[in-house]
């Protein structure tokens, strides 16, 4: 068993990084989860704390969540 303990959730709105550019990654899968959602998301516009908050709602209602 590993003595790895995960790191807690933190809130986006407390990331140090939170107000940069959403990552690449992350536009991609805002791009297919609005699609999905039949939303219109632009997600250049977001930023990282935004987008990780967009992901979190529309996979929450698509069903792509893990706790779905």
């Amino acid at each position: 068993m590993s003595d790895v303990t995960p790191n807690p959730e933190r809130d986006p709105e407390d990331w140090v990084t939170g107000d940069e550019p959403a990552t690449g990654p992350q536009r991609s899968y805002v791009n297919t989860l609005s699609q999905e959602a039949d939303h219109d998301i632009d997600a250049d516009e977001l930023t990282k704390a935004q987008a990780s908050q967009v992901i979190d709602r529309l996979q929450e209602e698509t069903g792509r969540g893990g706790d779905a």
